[in-house]
């Protein structure tokens, strides 16, 4: 027989005392869940090309948000959380040097609701979505700070040259009339190389992590800085960075860069990583037009293109190079000068470590698809070995990288000096 329901002491009415215990029961599953929605973590990533802060939450975060006027501010009222110590901590993270954040103020607004209040030194354009849990990260809420009017990297790099007194293509002196026998062929043109490097992951994208702690993404950016440095100091070439600091770029975003600088060749550099810690040696990649070369080329371009969920880009945003087609008349050509480009680097590197493999591997790896652009993805060494990794993070071995890179584009550019751009229908 079921125990009887224990009785209610005298004097108290049932009813009342079913809604008191509701209530209270209601107010302790508010509580719970307010709890599941603390914020984990807060993190700002500075750069000249925007400003990123990052709240890393258990639950995704309900929210709104303003820009307001004279002085500019964002305004953002985050809702169902407490005014937390990790909260009170955003404040600090601000770098005086920030291009686009004054200060940020954070308190408790209303019960329940947290504002954010950021003051701002430049008029913005501001993107702000949730993100799902993905590797490491749980949800995170995501306040990407754009300039209203974003930079012109065909400028910045211009601007860049004339400040620095950098090389540039000699002027040219005009000649006596010739005979059309003795006129020069058009491969005795000099004109300025510009060449694109693109420095793997960044900012929430941390790339392979090697045994010793070291990020695959400061060993791309040191590595690229030094390769810049030694591309730059040579006559008639100058280069570029996709990225100048520890951010997150999305992938199409490093292509339309080094499309917009009208790029004769681009060259992303990462560091290789694999679940046995024997994987040893250098590699070079190209973009596969017909699947990839190897299944281990497939899993690697897979975990490459894996970065924008990663670094987190923002969906909402409809990217003009997705909404078309672009049709290359050289698609073929492209392809094959990244080849060449690819075979003169690898002979490079292989003077200098290892070669995971003796030739150049094909996969369809999303930051090589510009069409017009002779594009390779150099992977200089496995951080995941041991051996290897303390070799990246040695400042002499990643100027002998940087030296075998450009190296090999000086072959290469002996062989196929770039003349007339390729040119390009769009099909809308």
């Amino acid at each position: 027989m079921p125990e009887p329901a224990p009785s209610l002491p005298a004097g108290i009415d049932r009813r009342a005392f079913l809604k008191y215990a509701g209530a209270t029961l209601t107010l302790l599953v508010s509580r719970v869940g307010q709890a599941a929605s603390d914020i984990l973590a807060v993190r700002v990533w500075p750069a000249r090309d925007y400003t990123r802060v990052t709240l890393e939450c258990r639950t995704p975060i309900a929210f709104t948000y303003q820009v307001v006027k004279d002085p500019e501010r964002l305004v953002i009222d985050l809702e169902g959380i407490e005014f937390t110590s990790v909260l009170q901590s955003l404040p600090d993270k601000i770098s005086a040097t920030d291009p686009y954040i004054k200060l940020i103020r954070a308190g408790r607004n209303r019960p329940g609701v947290v504002r954010l209040v950021i003051e701002l030194k430049a008029e913005i354009q501001p993107q702000v979505f949730m993100l799902k849990p993905v590797g490491e990260y749980g949800y995170r809420l995501v306040l990407d700070l754009y300039p209203a009017v974003p930079d012109d990297p065909l400028f910045a790099l211009l601007e860049k040259l004339d400040s620095s007194g950098a090389k540039k293509a000699p002027e040219q002196t005009p000649e006596p009339a010739q005979k059309k026998e003795d006129a020069p062929q058009p491969s005795d043109v000099t004109r300025m190389v510009t060449i694109v490097i693109d420095p793997g992951h960044g900012g929430e994208d941390p790339g392979a992590i090697g045994h010793g702690g070291s990020y695959e993404k400061n060993v791309t950016l040191q590595v690229a800085r030094r390769l810049k440095a030694k591309i730059d100091a040579e006559p008639n070439k100058r280069s570029m960075l996709t990225r100048d600091g520890d951010f997150f770029i999305p992938l199409h975003q490093r292509v339309e860069k080094a499309r917009r600088v009208q790029a004769d060749l681009f060259v992303s550099v990462h560091a290789d990583a694999f679940v046995k810690s024997t994987a040893r040696g250098s590699s070079v990649f190209v973009l596969s037009e017909h699947g990839a070369s190897s299944t281990a080329a497939r899993l690697l371009a897979q975990r490459e293109n894996a970065a924008d969920l990663i670094g987190g880009v923002n969906l909402d945003v409809k990217n003009p190079h997705l909404a078309r087609t672009l049709l290359d008349l050289s698609q073929t050509a492209t392809l094959n000068d990244s080849l060449k480009l690819g075979k003169a680097v690898l002979g490079e590197l292989g003077n200098l470590n290892t070669l995971h493999k003796g030739e150049v591997e094909h996969a369809g790896f999303a930051v090589l698809k510009a069409p017009d652009i002779p594009s390779i993805l150099i992977e200089t060494a496995f951080i995941s070995n041991p051996e290897e990794e303390q070799r990246l993070i040695d400042e002499t071995y990643q100027d002998k990288i940087a030296t075998a890179i450009l190296r090999g584009i000086k072959s290469y550019l002996a062989k196929n000096p770039p003349l007339a751009k390729s040119k390009l229908v769009r099909l809308d």
